[in-house]
């Protein structure tokens, strides 16, 4: 067939461009090189027999040659060798150095040789049949180095041989410095990833040992194993384990590959249970683990057929995941029981191996993170799957759950950790909730609005809600710990008792409740006690009405009577909900007992409520006594004794607004934005106050040295310097002699009782908790704020 003129041109034309575009060199013209992909510069010829020399491949006519098409060229599962063919020319006027980088760090052998015109000037070795000393450069990676003279120009052919497994053919071409910071930055992470792999192993290999289930072995071997694999693959096993090379050097990947293999197979039936979901699944299983018998037998007395275990390997390798998935699949369809966090970690393998087949695929670029994805996805495959186990330990210690428990509230320093523990979650979330109640407050002063104001309430209703919640773990500690103390105070009970009352009757009517409030006896103007515990137990006890009656009322009656100079109070809350059993009544005073818990969580809560109330009732010298009967109700009745304060009817107390502020400035110590936006909020309010506001310590003690204050309101976790720090560094002097004595009220959302011990001996004038009461904090200023 001849071809048309116009054709010939055509393909002569495409011809000559081809051939320049595979044989142009790569010129080095800038000596800050650090990194350059050579595959462009390069081309590739595949050696089927695995029997040609150098001098025969010199030999072949450029079209047997395949131009580099991606960066990083993968040739697949290959018995055959494969020479690559590019030339580098140094422009510069000085010699260069750098470091190639080539195919996986297990490739079988891969040999450099240089040529300057047709005298061959260098010949390099490396791979992991070879013993570590014989390499060129002494690394696991495949790396050869490449030094040219100025205005040099050499010519490289680089022979790849594979036993059967991938040949990845990247030509990178680094910098020494580079080269450096890439080896520090893999060694960081692969030390990680390898720690994490074998702490894993450690830790449920002493589960095992513990609690002598086969689920912990198999996943322990596992973990060991797969993290074998991935050290193998990396170039590691050679470089530290196996530094001779030699037969065990060259099977470490297949070997570690089908021992993990098996391993996550009995690790899946044992915590699938696969024998009660599927006898056919169970028995796929079975025959995948003869089929990796099989190729155990091949590599280790077969080595003629050695090259099919790589990619029958990997035909094993997901046929297993396609099996687990299967499984879980099955699970859910009959129990819709999901195994989260199990499905997760067989996702993230998964996902790992499919983004470095994409890489490898070019579909996307080569980077550090689709390099090590397969090391990505085995890392959370093992994160995941070691959370999965929590419900397994979970349900293989239940029996033994009340001993624990017992052994716990007897451990002086788990107590510790308990209490620094609940310390940080109460503190981060008073900060919140702070910002929360008072703009809610806020909202309410200022808008008339039905919707807005209602919405406002249920915002206030539900952050007390969730601030009880956390008192309640606080004192729950504080009562382990026999650390619990009141704070006996004036205050005004008859208010006390209204905000209850309107509090609980809104909550009522939500729930279309009869709520009932009767209060016998003349209430005093002022009495002594815990005002906050007092309004504790009240709201505990108001609260458990409410929660467990459904329909009908609630009463609450308060007789006061006065007996000289005390006030003895006695409160009665009665319902109609559902009542207690007369089993379950020796248990009510128990932590963390409620009078049904299940998975509906139909009341909620914590179960501490009577257990803290009984603690408050019995510090305060009262008495609790509770009458119940099953569909008919509860009868709660309390009493305990207060102080009357002999003073006459309180004169009308001036509003903030009323007040002129003009002779008043503050100094807020708030490192929180948030905080400081609601102080200023507060503060906006009171005519002329001038306040100022510090970040920190350090900060404070300026704004001191430069101008008096009244009064200084002050945080106590801060960065660079806290509240107790600044705090001493102001009774010392530190920031001038004139504010040494000045009233310091520290305004915290840390509530444990060694904190306000530490304030008070630190030398502060009073102390205050998030969320800031602004009725507390008038008081607070009023009685504190010194006169300049």
């Amino acid at each position: 067939m001849r071809c048309s003129p116009n054709l010939r041109m055509v393909l002569g034309f495409m011809s000559l461009f081809w051939s320049g575009m595979v044989w142009s060199q790569f010129r080095v013209t800038s000596p800050s090189l650090q990194e350059e992909s050579l595959h462009r510069h390069a081309v590739i010829y595949k050696d089927a027999t695995a029997k040609l020399t150098l001098e025969a491949v010199q030999q072949l006519p450029l079209s047997a040659f395949t131009p580099f098409v991606v960066e990083n060229t993968d040739l697949g599962f290959t018995t055959a060798t494969y020479w690559l063919r590019f030339s580098i020319k140094n422009e510069l006027n000085h010699p260069v150095s750098y470091y190639l980088e080539t195919a996986r760090p297990i490739i079988d052998k891969a040999t450099l040789y240089g040529f300057e015109g047709k005298k061959r000037v260098v010949f390099q070795e490396s791979g992991d049949r070879i013993p570590i000393s014989q390499k060129s450069v002494k690394q696991r990676k495949t790396l050869f180095t490449i030094t040219l003279p100025a205005h040099q120009e050499y010519q490289y052919w680089i022979r790849l041989q594979s036993d059967g497994e991938v040949i990845n053919a990247p030509l990178l071409l680094r910098s020494s410095d580079q080269l450096l910071d890439t080896i520090a930055f893999e060694q960081v992470v692969f030390g990680f990833f390898y720690g994490m792999l074998l702490l894993s192993a450690i830790i449920y290999l002493f589960f095992f040992f513990a609690m002598k289930q086969r689920v912990f072995l198999n996943y322990s071997l596992y973990v060991f194993f797969i993290g074998m694999l991935q050290f193998s693959v990396d170039g590691f096993f050679h470089y530290i384990l196996a530094p001779n090379g030699g037969w065990f050097s060259d099977k470490a990947v297949i070997f570690f590959a089908i021992i993990a293999g098996y391993f996550l197979g009995r690790y899946a039936q044992y915590y699938l249970e696969v024998w009660n979901v599927s006898t056919l699944i169970n028995r796929l299983f079975y025959g995948l683990y003869v089929f990796l018998a099989g190729l155990m037998v091949i590599t280790l007395w077969v080595p003629d057929y050695f090259y099919l275990t790589y990619p029958l390997m990997n035909l094993a390798g997901l046929f297993e995941l396609l099996l687990i998935i299967f499984t879980l699949w099955v699970i859910y369809f009959r129990t819709r029981v999901i195994y989260q966090f199990f499905s997760l970690g067989i996702l993230s393998l998964v996902t790992g191996f499919v983004v470095f087949i994409l890489k490898n695929l070019s579909v996307l670029p080569v980077s550090f993170a689709t390099e090590n994805s397969s090391k990505l996805g085995t890392g959370l495959e093992v994160i995941f799957l070691s959370l999965s186990m929590a419900n397994l330990i979970k349900k293989l210690r239940d029996d033994r759950e009340q001993l624990q428990i017992e052994a716990l509230r007897k451990s002086e320093e788990m107590n510790e950790m308990k209490t620094y523990f609940l310390s940080n979650i109460s503190h981060e979330l008073r900060t919140p909730l702070n910002a929360i109640l008072n703009y809610s407050d806020a909202i309410l002063q200022e808008s008339e609005a039905p919707t807005i104001r209602e919405k406002c309430e249920v915002i206030r209703s539900n952050s007390r809600s969730l601030l009880g919640s956390v008192n309640d773990i606080l004192d729950f500690s504080k009562i382990e710990k026999e650390a619990m103390t009141l704070d006996p105070q004036p205050f005004d009970l008859k208010q006390l008792l209204n905000d209850l009352h309107q509090d609980f009757k809104n909550r009522a009517t939500e729930k279309q409740l009869d709520f009932q409030w009767v209060v016998e006896g003349n209430v005093p103007h002022q009495v002594v006690g815990d005002r906050d515990r007092i309004r504790q137990v009240f709201y505990n006890l108001l609260q458990n009405a409410l929660k467990f009656t459904a329909e009908g009322m609630i009463k609450f009656r308060v007789e006061l009577t006065t007996e000289g100079t005390l006030l003895q109070v006695k409160g009665i809350i009665s319902d109609t909900g559902e009542g207690i059993p007369k089993s379950k009544m020796d248990q009510i005073y128990e932590s963390f007992t409620q009078q049904r818990i299940d998975n509906k969580r139909k009341y909620g809560g914590l179960g501490l409520g009577l257990y803290i109330v009984k603690a408050l009732i019995t510090q305060m010298n009262g008495t609790l006594h509770l009458d119940s009967l099953v569909n008919q109700g509860t009868v709660c009745t309390l009493t305990f004794p207060l102080e009357i304060v002999e003073a006459e009817a309180p004169i009308r107390v001036a509003t903030p607004e009323e007040r002129d502020w003009s002779d008043t400035r503050l100094l807020v110590v708030e490192d929180n934005m948030m905080n400081q936006m609601v102080l200023k909020m507060i503060f906006k309010k009171w005519p002329h106050l001038t306040v100022d506001y510090a970040m920190h310590g350090e900060e404070a003690l300026t704004y001191l040295s430069r101008q008096e204050y009244n009064l200084i309101l002050m945080d106590l976790q801060m960065p660079i310097m806290d509240g107790y720090e600044t705090t001493q560094a102001i009774r010392k002097g530190q920031s001038g002699i004139n504010s040494a004595a000045i009233p310091i009220i520290a305004v915290t959302a840390d509530v444990m009782e060694a904190t306000k011990v530490r304030v008070r001996e630190l030398g502060m004038n009073h102390y205050m908790t998030k969320p800031v009461d602004k009725a507390q904090l008038l008081e607070a200023i009023v009685a504190y704020r010194q006169e300049l």
